[in-house]
C-alpha cells in the first residue's frame, strides 16, 4: 500500500509476551484453503449482497467447529456443502462460530457456504456515486473493496489475519454496461437474462485475504504486455491518454525489478485500476492493484508522484504478495521494501544521484514527524493497531531508509544476493524480520545484530553534535562527538554509526574511516594542514541522522 501524498514533501489479541518474532501468534484451529466469492449489489440502498464458501483443512482431529471473521453480515444461512446440510452459527461483534454436524479429522476438507448482506458496510465494501462537474461525468458509480489491513471481514467471512494463504475464486454480477477487475485470471463472462453480467475471475496462486479484491464501475481497458505477461491499465472512459504518462513505464520496472531479485515476476497478469475516493495512494491486490484517481492524475503534472506509486505497488508484487509479513508487527517487510524499490528503480533510470535523493527526502520525512509524533515506535512494531494508523512514516520513509543503510553495510552485491535468498526460501509464505536478518548475516558473513537491534527494533534516529578542533602544532583534527537523542525505554542511548569522513585541506582530499559508538566520545585524526571542509557520512549511507557541526 502506498501513502496518500498531501503534498510535495512533508505529509502526512491479547498480549503477553512480545519479542522479535512479533505479535503473539494468532491460534489457527485450520488451514484455509480455497474460498469462493459470489457478489452482487443493490447501488441504490448500498446493499453488498454475498455467497461465500470457505473450504479448509483441519489443523487437529475433532474439529467441530468453524470460526471465522465476519462483522455486519446477515445470514440468509449456513451450509455444509457439498450436502446443503444446514448448519447452527452464532454470531458477535467480530466473529461468526458455525458447529459442524460432526467431527472432522486433519484428513478432511470442511467446505462450509454462507449467504448473507451487509447493509452500507463500514469498511470492507465501497460504495462510489457517480461524480459530475460542468455537466460531465467525471466518473461513474463504483464499487471497490479494501482489504488492509483486517478489511475483509467486513465483506465475506474469513480468517483475516496474514499469517495464512489461500487460493481464491471470484464471480460479480453487475449491469452489462460495467466491467468488474479482480484477482487472477478472467475465466469467462456470462451475460445473464435479466441484463447483468457475470465476471468469473480464479486467482489459483496462494495470497492472505487482505490482498482479495474486486473493483466495479464504468472503464476502458488499455492493454500491454511484458514478456509474455498481459498488462492492464483500467481508467475512465475518454481518459485513455493518461495511460502512458502514468503507466508506460510500468514494464521496464517489471524487468528492473526482475534483474534486481533475480526473479522473474511472479503472476501470470498484472492490472493497475483507478478509483475515486480511495484513502491511500494505492493497494497491491494480487495481479490487481487498486489505485487513487487523484493521485494518478496529479502525478500527470508531477512525474515522480506517479512513478513512485507505481513502483511501489509493482514492488509488492515480490514484497508483499509473493513474501508477506507474518503479523501488522512486521509490516515494515512489505512497505519499507515497496518504499525502498521506489529508489531502486530510480536508481536504474536516473543514476545513483535521484537515487539517494529519494532516500534523503524519505528519511527526512521520517525524522520530521518523529520528532513531534506520540506514537513513536520501532520498525518491528510491538502492539499494532489494525487501523490506518498502522500505515506510518516509520513503516514506509524509515522502512526504506534502513534498507537503504542495510544495503550499504553488506554491500550492493551482497545485498541482492540475499534478497534472492530471502525471496526463493520464503516465497508464497510469510516472514518476520528474522527472516531477512538470516538471510543477509548468511550472505554477508557478518552479525548484524547490532544493526536490527538499534534500527529495527529500537526506535528513533542518532542526533550528533559534532565538534571540530584543529591543532596546528600537532596537525590532528579533534572531533568532540555527542548524541544527544532523548533517551527513553525504546530509543537507544548511542547508536553504533560506522562512517566516513572526507577530509578537504589545502594540500588535497582524504578519507578517514571512524566509528561512533558512545553517547559521548573523542576522535583524533592526523592531517596534513587544517581541514578546509569536512565531510560527514560522504556518501550518504546512514540518511536517518541529525548532524550539527560546531567548527
Amino acid at each position: 500500500m502506498k501513502l496518500l501524498k498531501i503534498n510535495f514533501f512533508f505529509v502526512f489479541l491479547f498480549i503477553s509476551v512480545i519479542n522479535i518474532f512479533g505479535q503473539t501468534p494468532r491460534v489457527r484451529t485450520f488451514d484455509a484453503q480455497h474460498y469462493i466469492i459470489r457478489s452482487s449489489f443493490d447501488r441504490k440502498n448500498k446493499i453488498f449482497y454475498g455467497d461465500v464458501t470457505v473450504q479448509v483443512k483441519p489443523l487437529t482431529d475433532n474439529f467441530n467447529k468453524l470460526v471465522l471473521d465476519s462483522v455486519g453480515m446477515k445470514f440468509q444461512s449456513v451450509t455444509l456443502e457439498p450436502t446443503g446440510t444446514t448448519l447452527d452459527y452464532k454470531q458477535t461483534a467480530d466473529k461468526v462460530t458455525v458447529i459442524l454436524d460432526k467431527s472432522f479429522s486433519q484428513n478432511d476438507l470442511v467446505s462450509v457456504r454462507f449467504k448473507y448482506s451487509s447493509q452500507t458496510p463500514k469498511k470492507g465494501v465501497y460504495f462510489v456515486d457517480e461524480e459530475k462537474a460542468d455537466g460531465k461525468v467525471l466518473h461513474s458509480s463504483q464499487v471497490w473493496t479494501q482489504g488492509e489491513a483486517e478489511e475483509a471481514r467486513y465483506w465475506f467471512p474469513s480468517y483475516d489475519f496474514p499469517d495464512d494463504k489461500a487460493t481464491t475464486e471470484q464471480y460479480i454480477t453487475i449491469p452489462n454496461d460495467e466491467v468488474a477487475i479482480a484477482n487472477g485470471e478472467l475465466l469467462e463472462k456470462t451475460e445473464n437474462s435479466d441484463g447483468t453480467t457475470t465476471f468469473h475471475y480464479k486467482m489459483p496462486v496462494v495470497h492472505s485475504v487482505y490482498l482479495t479484491s474486486f473493483v466495479v464501475g464504468k472503464y476502458v481497458k488499455v492493454e500491454g504486455k511484458y514478456k509474455n505477461i498481459p498488462l492492464g491499465y483500467y481508467v475512465y472512459p475518454g481518459k485513455e491518454n493518461i495511460v502512458e504518462k502514468a503507466y508506460g513505464k510500468t514494464p521496464d520496472m517489471m524487468r528492473v525489478y526482475e534483474e534486481l531479485t533475480g526473479i522473474d515476476f511472479p503472476y501470470n497478469k498484472y492490472d493497475q485500476t483507478i478509483v475515486a475516493r480511495f484513502n491511500f495512494g494505492g493497494m497491491e491486490n494480487i495481479t490487481a492493484t487498486t489505485m487513487a484517481d487523484t493521485e494518478i492524475m496529479f502525478g500527470l503534472f508531477s512525474p515522480d508522484i506517479a512513478v513512485d506509486l507505481v513502483s511501489h505497488e509493482l514492488a509488492h508484487s515480490w514484497f508483499g504478495d509473493l513474501v508477506t509479513t507474518k503479523d501488522w508487527s512486521n509490516l515494515w517487510l512489505n512497505e519499507g521494501f515497496a518504499t525502498f524499490m521506489e529508489a531502486a528503480y530510480r536508481e536504474k533510470s536516473n543514476g545513483r544521484a535521484d537515487y539517494l535523493r529519494k532516500v534523503r527526502e524519505d528519511a527526512a520525512q521520517y525524522m520530521a514527524e518523529d520528532s513531534y509524533s506520540n506514537s513513536r515506535h520501532p520498525l518491528m512494531r510491538p502492539n499494532p493497531p489494525t487501523d490506518d494508523s498502522l500505515f506510518d512514516t516509520t513503516t514506509y520513509q524509515k522502512g526504506g531508509a534502513v534498507i537503504h543503510t542495510l544495503r550499504e553495510e553488506v554491500g550492493t552485491e551482497n545485498f541482492w544476493k540475499a534478497i534472492n535468498i530471502y525471496l526463493n526460501r520464503h516465497k508464497f509464505d510469510n516472514v518476520v524480520t528474522e527472516d531477512l536478518k538470516r538471510a543477509m548475516q548468511e550472505v554477508s558473513g557478518k552479525d548484524l545484530s547490532w544493526f536490527f537491534d538499534q534500527w529495527v527494533y529500537k526506535a528513533g534516529f542518532p542526533k550528533l553534535i559534532i565538534t571540530q578542533v584543529y591543532n596546528q602544532t600537532k596537525k590532528r583534527l579533534t572531533l568532540n562527538i555527542t548524541q544527544s537523542q532523548k533517551i527513553d525505554s525504546i530509543t537507544p542511548s548511542a547508536f553504533i554509526l560506522p562512517m566516513e569522513l572526507e577530509i578537504q585541506t589545502a594540500k588535497g582530499t582524504k578519507t578517514e574511516k571512524i566509528q561512533i559508538n558512545k553517547r559521548s566520545q573523542t576522535i583524533n585524526l592526523q592531517v596534513d594542514s587544517k581541514p578546509v571542509k569536512v565531510i560527514f557520512d560522504k556518501d550518504e549511507k546512514i540518511p536517518l541522522k541529525n548532524l550539527r557541526v560546531i567548527k
